[in-house]
């Protein structure tokens, strides 16, 4: 046994135990990995002394923290020596008394039952370890905070031997260190490599030859430097740095669970890219995606930025709880937020005291009640814009979308100016009406069925393009007290009404449904009208007026659900009350044609579904309450369905939806008065006396339909509006819409939950940051806005650390923390403390600026050395954390497809927009999605949607793209900070045989063919520097002369081998050029594409 020098330690045959009996074994995965590493590479030399948190605290972590550390619900026998106060007043330590510690008796015992830590948790301490502590007790047992939570302050950059090596001061830490551990630095990159690699890490995308050329050509002593100013200014710099920020927001295109429907989150995205473009300074940028819905002057912009906290995973699963599902989507806030900026797993504080790290579950659900106060429901309606959204329009629209935002309300105001003063004219008016007037108002033309399914009775009558009919009431339909009739069709699982003759329309036709309904207050679903088949193979055939939970919907189907539209209102219809609804079809076929007015008033609603191309219709009979044989209604009650065979204006819809009410009016004008037509509408004439409030009501909306129809100023003033409002319309169905986050007005209550479950509330808390952290300020608000500038606070610890701590990683493959997800004790000491705290501030007192930051790194000769190292160095260092030689890794999933796209020359070059579709094998969809979901079918785009930047590939979180998910990349369901990097068979696979790779290599064959000097070495310099980004080496075209050679002698001799390889893809083939060749050479191009050169960085 290893002791420190000069001490003995007597053991006693037996200690009393400290254990109690269900000794708790949690222990953190990985820490003595951790702590050996940290031992070795960091540790005190033996005439030094120790540092608690390089040194001793590793240890204790791994060993003790578990069962005496910071969570009481887990602490065995009382004692706690995670902090320094409580293990000396146990006597677990006696300072400066290595003998009379308990600790130090207990790690050195020889009785199995004295041992600490007990045999049976299957941690055992080293030899070394063992040395440690009595060394660290010996010493006084100091105690240090731990690292990150010590503000940091800028260090001065230490004195070097190698002055001339550094260029800046990032190198005089890295060469410090290297001296101290009597190594020396790589030899610097040649220029090409260089060149290569810098382009990689600012834009993701590989240089082309003329961009290597040109920096080759410049022999100016900042030539590198403007080198790197070129790619900074790039566009292409704010896709590459969204990128990493897109896994840390768990940003995807799916609600990501039950249905995993379609969720329009794009314009976020393309948010991020533009605020890295923009350099915007990392204090705003923090500001605004965490509450940027909350500054006084926020904008658009700012409302969109809020969405990083929309996407989150959310579900429609029937049967839910909503609390507890408001619950899980504020614990993942609550536990991204503080990942991504604080580099906390708060998440292990959800339901109890955070075991190693000093985060009580109290400070949790404080923490949390930041977040608790959304007005964002817990259920997603399954659509693809769960409020709260903001519409965005497309960047061509911009000026005129601002413009409108004044003139609507200038058009509103004038029509509310004329309302103000017509009252005189429409009381004479009122004074003169009588019901004929309401032929008027309700609309006959185009009336192809009346179903007044009133009047009770055994015959239901209807009107079929203007002749009577009769048939029988079905058993399943009851009478029920109606709308605007005595008796009502009330309809209990059963057809109530069956018409061969009705609803049959096509595609392009225009047509209208609309019906009297009183649903029950539940979340049953069904069609109150359709004409709709479900048979014959095909996935459902036709139209509907449906609904789900409340929400009223359509679908026109040819086959769903690929080839269809399918609408749905984002508000539900009140329960147990009678509500008239419209469905319109203008006959485009098209989602943005379809219209919902409820109560006479346009509803605005959630696209599902928006690709018909097909025939709608259907030899089916139309059909009140059923959609299909196994979709019948219960407990649903309707009146007077009407079919029309055109397109209602709104105000035809409100003509139908108020003419009961107003003929009550007219009738309580002059009760003597006597309908015109009793068939066509029923009055009320003691309503105004048994209801006056509500008759106050029916006459100020008669006043609103009588200013629109028949006031000829109210008129012009309703038109003018209406254009405005169109065009409003208009621009916003061309744009898109962002998911944002919004406060309810009276903030929420927060509590601390029993073991986290959502209906065991235990103390009620506010909004509050961990003790352990600099205190709130008073002048702050209490919400999401104070939170995030909390964060950014000069005095804040975290979060300057963790950022460029993940900035580095993107540059060197590993950040200076190599947990760059935990900062906490469990978490990684950094390889270079004060470089992490240097950079840290400086990034701070810069204005947090990230452009700047990476300059500084991509410019510093660390990172600009060779990454070839000799043997014994990479024995010595075999990770590189000593930073002796250059970054090299393979690239990320996205990474490695664009660098074979734009090699290719076939990468597009458009920013933002819709997420694409490319090229994935068949049934990855199917294998996971639901039946209704409309995800579940994959459908390949065409044309320059399949040779997009791999960051706008749609992002389906039950199925990510199969061939970057192969190159570990993730789900995008949780945040991630730092993704796996793994080596296996499957992604040689990928690169060797998936069709975009295979295409690549015949496209960048083809362009060598037709574009380089008709030579071997022509052609291969042409491949090689696309590539490699250098020339071929003589040993290696002797080898690729050899193989091109063999595969022309096969494809010469398989020509239809040669024709199958060479029609890979959707870009078109080059006829002029012979298949054998073009297939030969694809194969060239595509071993290039395989060396271990392109594929890491």
């Amino acid at each position: 046994m290893l002791l420190a020098p000069g001490y003995t330690v007597k053991v006693p045959p037996k200690a009393p135990s400290l254990r109690s009996e269900g000794l708790c074994r949690v222990v953190a995965p990985l820490l003595a990995a951790m702590a050996t590493f940290g031992l070795a590479c960091y540790g005190a030399r033996a005439d030094e002394p120790l540092q608690y948190n390089r040194d001793v605290r590793p240890i204790l972590v791994d060993a003790c923290f578990a069962c005496h550390g910071p969570d009481s619900a887990s602490r065995q026998a009382g004692l706690r020596i995670d902090r320094r106060e409580d293990a000396v007043d146990g006597a677990a330590i006696v300072p400066g008394e290595p003998d009379a510690s308990e600790l130090i008796r207990r790690v050195l015992s020889e009785d199995h039952s004295a041992l600490m830590p007990p045999p049976e948790s299957k941690k055992r301490l080293t030899d070394a370890q063992k040395q440690t502590l009595v060394r660290w007790v010996a010493q006084g047992a100091p105690y240090q905070p731990h690292w990150s939570l010590i503000a940091p302050q800028r260090p001065e950059p230490p004195a070097v031997e190698r002055q001339g090596w550094a260029r800046n001061e990032i190198d005089r830490f890295v060469l410090a260190r290297l001296e101290a551990e009597g190594m020396a630095p790589a030899p610097e990159a040649d220029r090409r490599t260089l060149a290569r690699r810098a382009c990689l890490d600012a834009t993701g995308l590989p240089p082309t030859p003329e961009q290597i050329e040109a920096f080759l050509a410049d022999d100016a002593p900042d030539a590198y430097e403007r080198y790197l100013d070129r790619l900074l200014d790039s566009p292409r710099w704010g896709e590459h740095r969204a990128r990493y920020w897109l896994d840390a927001a768990r940003y995807g295109d799916t609600h990501g669970v039950h249905f995993d429907n379609y969720r329009e989150m794009w314009s976020y995205r393309d948010w991020v890219i533009a605020a890295f473009n923009q350099n915007m300074p990392f204090d705003r940028f923090t500001i605004e995606s965490l509450a940027g819905d909350l500054l006084p002057d926020a904008g658009l912009e700012q409302r969109i930025a809020s969405g990083f906290n929309r996407c989150n995973i959310t579900t429609n699963e029937g049967g839910i709880i909503d609390e507890e599902y408001r619950v899980l989507y504020t614990r993942d806030r609550t536990d991204t937020t503080a990942l991504v900026w604080m580099g906390m797993t708060a998440g292990c504080a959800v339901c109890h005291d955070h075991k190693f790290d000093p985060l009580s579950q109290k400070e949790f659900y404080e923490l949390s009640a930041f977040f608790n106060n959304t007005t964002q429901a817990a259920k997603d309606g399954n659509v693809k814009d769960t409020p709260p959204i903001v519409a965005v329009p497309l960047q061509k629209d911009a000026p005129r979308w601002k413009a409108l935002r004044t003139e609507v309300p200038a058009a509103e105001h004038a029509a509310a100016a004329r309302r103000e003063a017509a009252r005189p004219e429409f009381d004479q008016w009122l004074a003169g009406a009588n019901d004929q007037d309401l032929a008027d108002w309700i609309p006959t033309r185009g009336l192809q069925l009346l179903a007044p399914l009133t009047g009770g009775g055994d015959e239901l009558s209807y009107t079929l393009t203007g002749k009577p009919a009769t048939a029988p009431r079905p058993a399943t339909v009851e009478w029920r007290p109606g709308k605007t009739a005595s008796k009502a069709a009330y309809l209990n699982q059963g057809v109530a009404l069956e018409v061969a003759g009705a609803g049959d329309f096509e595609r392009d036709q225009a047509f209208s449904a609309a019906v009297w309904v009183k649903l029950a207050n539940n979340d049953s679903s069904g069609a109150l009208m359709a004409r709709m088949d479900d048979a014959d193979g095909h996935g459902y055939r036709g139209w509907d007026m449906w609904f789900e939970g409340r929400r009223i919907g359509s679908h026109l189907i040819h086959n769903w659900p690929d080839d269809a539209v399918k609408v749905v209102t984002r508000d539900p219809l009140p329960a147990d009350e009678w509500v008239h609804v419209v469905v319109t079809h203008d006959g485009t076929g098209k989602a943005g044609g379809v219209k919902v007015y409820v109560n006479g008033k346009s509803q605005p609603v959630s696209v599902q579904a928006d690709k018909l191309k097909g025939t709608t219709r259907t030899k089916v009979p139309y059909k009140i309450g059923q959609r299909d044989r196994g979709s019948v209604l219960s407990g649903v009650a309707v009146e007077d369905a009407r079919v029309y065979d055109r397109a209602l204006s709104e105000s035809e819809a409100s003509g139908l939806a108020n003419a009961t009410a107003f003929a009550a009016v007219i009738a309580a004008q002059a009760p003597d008065r006597a309908a015109a037509d009793p068939d066509r509408v029923t009055a009320d004439p003691v309503r105004a006396a048994a209801d006056p409030v509500r008759a106050a009501a029916d006459i100020n909306a008669l006043y609103g339909w009588w200013l629109t129809n028949l006031d000829d100023q109210g008129k012009q003033l309703a038109a003018a509006h209406d254009a405005l409002a169109r065009e409003q319309a208009d621009i916003q169905a061309r744009g898109t819409i962002a998911h944002v986050m919004q406060e309810r007005p009276e903030p929420a209550k927060a509590y601390v939950l029993d073991r986290g479950e959502y209906d065991q509330r235990l103390e009620e808390v506010g909004p509050d940051t961990p003790a352990f952290l600099p205190p709130f300020p008073e002048e702050l608000p209490r919400n999401r806005l104070g939170l995030a500038k909390w964060l950014v606070r000069a005095d804040h610890p975290l979060t300057a650390r963790v950022t460029v701590n993940r900035f580095w990683q993107e540059a060197f493959g590993q950040g200076l923390v190599r947990t760059a997800g935990d900062f906490g004790v469990p978490g990684d000491l950094p390889s270079h403390p004060e470089l992490l705290d240097w950079l840290a501030v400086d990034f701070r007192e810069s204005g947090w600026d990230i452009k700047r930051l990476f300059k500084q790194v991509l410019s510093s000769a660390t990172y600009r050395q060779s990454a070839r190292a000799s043997a014994a160095d990479h024995a010595r260092d075999p990770d590189n954390r000593l930073l002796a030689r250059g970054p090299r890794f393979r690239m990320d999933a996205e990474m490695v497809r664009d660098y074979a796209l734009a090699a290719s020359g076939l990468l597009s070059d458009q920013i933002g927009g819709p997420s694409v579709r490319p090229y994935q094998p068949s049934g990855v969809w199917e294998a996971v999605a639901m039946g209704g979901s409309n995800t579940r079918n994959y459908q390949q785009d065409a044309g320059d949607a399949l040779y997009r930047r791999s960051m706008y590939t749609f992002w389906k979180r039950a199925a990510p793209p199969a061939s970057m998910d192969i190159f570990n990349a993730p789900s995008r369901e949780n945040c991630v900070v730092v993704r796996e990097r793994t080596n296996t068979p499957l992604q040689a696979l990928v690169t060797l045989n998936d069709p975009q790779f295979v295409e690549a290599a015949r496209v960048l064959a083809t362009r060598a063919l037709k574009q380089a000097p008709p030579s071997f070495h022509h052609r291969l310099s042409y491949i090689a520097t696309r590539v490699l980004a250098r020339e071929a080496s003589g040993q290696e075209k002797a080898i690729l002369q050899q193989s091109l050679d063999d595969l022309a002698s096969f494809y010469a001799a398989h020509t239809q081998e040669a024709q199958q390889l060479i029609e890979v893809g959707e870009s078109p083939v080059d006829a002029s050029v012979a298949q054998a060749e073009l297939a030969s050479w694809t194969m060239l191009a595509n071993e290039l594409m395989n060396l271990d050169e392109a594929l890491n960085k």
